[in-house]
């Protein structure tokens, strides 16, 4: 193919239309696009129907005599412009699709398609401006998701190696404090390839709910034990559980506060106390979860959702995945509630307030009859 073209550009008309073309085309991609206001694609393709048919008329009426041969010739040039500008301004956002299109398979998602028409083409660029945009989205958050993963395995990983290493050379003697230190990482390890996997759930959108009655202020009763067995250093206590039942999904709502209680647990100072509330206000229940550590900064409350984000203790080798508060988030917007981070009383602390539905709402979302549409993190929204 390309050696035919080099010996069409052999030819010396070739040699000059050659560069005729790619300027006309050129041109004609910086005029302006009389068509686009016209809201059907029929209408488009009917006018330029229209402006062939007049032109090809003026042809046979300039042969027949009826019309001066050189204005018959001059109008129907007019007109074979005019269709060709016309034609160009409707197919130039089809053309520019198909180059974004195979600037994707190359992985470039930059590309983005002039959509001023009002028509089906119109729409389709619009489309195709939006698909691009969330492909870009989604490339950057593999990314980003691959290179923290990465990190994070590679630290209790590289831990773990130098316990190892300094017992197997003697440095270090098998004793119960270097073996919980071994532990420790290898627990680590465990809990981020859990939430992994979980997370991996809430992607495909496979998680489904399986919704019971449950004694609120024994189910939190219980979660605060554990709790304070997991972290014998920080103070749980139940402040204001209203007893009444809500129905829900009770492992997934046990994954919430888990990750909360050792959320708060991870941030409060020794000997810390971590409050947990719940009350029921109309239809929902609102749950609250106060510690007494640094707190997030207003401009930080919502990140701090985002996967692989952390608070202000993010530097800290404190054994937080930064997985906890997006699947605390994807569990809670799996019941329909909200999870969000509010002003703590006196300006100390973070306090956490969940509002779950005492009922399951009518139109369960999709995940709970195994669809795949269920609203899900789709990587914008990760931990403390």
């Amino acid at each position: 193919m390309i050696e035919r073209v080099l010996d069409w550009l052999s030819i010396p008309m070739y040699r000059v239309l050659g560069p005729l073309i790619v300027l006309s085309n050129n041109v004609l991609d910086r005029l302006p696009r009389p068509l686009d206001p016209f809201r059907s694609i029929k209408l488009k393709l009917a006018i330029l129907l229209g402006i062939s048919g007049a032109t090809g008329l003026l042809v046979f009426w300039g042969r027949l005599g009826f019309v001066n041969w050189p204005v018959a010739i001059s109008a129907a040039l007019v007109g074979l412009i005019t269709l060709q500008v016309l034609a160009h301004g409707m197919t130039r956002p089809l053309r520019q699709m198909t180059a974004a299109a195979r600037a994707m398979a190359r992985g470039d998602y930059s590309r983005r398609v002039r959509a001023t028409s009002r028509d089906e083409v119109g729409t389709l660029a619009r489309a195709f401006n939006l698909m691009a945009a969330d492909l870009a989205a989604s490339d950057q958050q593999r990314r980003e998701l691959i290179a923290n993963v990465s990190h994070e395995l590679r630290t209790p990983i590289t831990a773990l190696h130098g316990v190892l290493e300094n017992m197997v050379d003697g440095v270090s003697a098998p004793d119960p404090a270097t073996l919980r230190t071994a532990l420790a990482q290898t627990e680590r390890l465990g809990r981020l390839v859990t939430e992994l996997l979980d997370l991996s759930k809430v992607d495909a959108g496979a998680a489904a709910l399986h919704r019971v009655p449950v004694q609120v202020a024994e189910f939190l009763a219980a979660v605060v034990d554990e709790a304070g067995l997991n972290a014998p250093a920080t103070r749980f206590r139940l402040d204001g559980v209203v007893a009444h039942t809500i129905h829900a999904d009770p492992a997934r709502l046990h994954q919430v506060f888990a990750n909360l209680l050792e959320n708060a647990a991870r941030h409060s100072p020794p000997g810390g106390l971590v409050t947990v509330s719940a009350r029921p206000s109309g239809h929902n229940t609102v749950f609250e979860v106060l510690d007494q550590g640094v707190g997030i900064a207003p401009a930080l409350r919502e990140r701090v959702f985002e996967r692989f984000t952390r608070g202000k203790n993010a530097q800290s080798q404190d054994g937080g995945t930064g997985l906890g508060l997006a699947i605390a988030r994807w569990a809670v917007e799996l019941h329909h509630g909200t999870i969000a981070i509010v002003d703590p009383p006196g300006g100390t602390g973070c306090r956490i307030r969940i509002t779950l539905p005492q009922k399951p709402i009518p139109h369960q979302s999709p995940a709970e009859v195994g669809g795949n549409d269920v609203p899900h993190l789709s990587g914008r929204h990760a931990p403390a």
